[in-house]
């Protein structure tokens, strides 16, 4: 596993999702190996939907990301969430530690890649999964629209 740099400066970068700088956002962190990018995630009190359980629009949010991450990292360019399915298959208790999220692609086809992601419990269980497709810009215009930084950042 490889820790990934988050390349974005800290001025006006506010990702609710990956920006350390967000004071309420989740500050994600990500490591890619061959096949996925990986993130490892605590989660808080403040991001719970019934107590003790883990909002599920925050185990959306964490699983939309890591194929966000996906996208800039292993295809090197940006892209933009097209559609979006998530099964949860049980719940994500806040008093048992971290999650672990990864992402991997499934399918490419021109501008667009399926991207699966799966979201575990400590234990080691898949608490939800999801299959989203990401419109993928072309680098030169996801640089100047996005500020992609290119993938020798990342």
């Amino acid at each position: 596993m490889r820790k990934l740099n988050n390349p974005y400066p800290p001025e006006g970068y506010k990702c609710f999702a990956c920006s350390p700088s967000n004071p309420i956002g989740l500050k994600l962190e990500f490591e890619e190996d061959d096949e996925y990018v990986w993130a490892r995630w605590q989660p808080g009190d403040n991001f719970q939907g019934y107590n003790n359980v883990l909002h599920g629009g925050i185990i959306a949010t964490l699983l939309d990301e890591t194929g966000a991450w996906y996208v800039s990292v292993k295809i090197g360019t940006a892209g933009v969430t097209k559609t979006m399915k998530v099964e949860y298959h049980k719940p994500v208790y806040i008093s048992k530690g971290s999650v672990s999220i990864r992402a991997r692609m499934t399918e490419r086809d021109d501008n667009l890649v399926t991207i699966e992601a799966e979201l575990f419990d400590l234990s080691g269980q898949k608490c939800a999964e999801s299959l989203s497709v990401f419109f993928l810009y072309p680098e030169e215009i996801a640089r100047r629209r996005f500020f992609y930084p290119g993938r020798e950042a990342f």
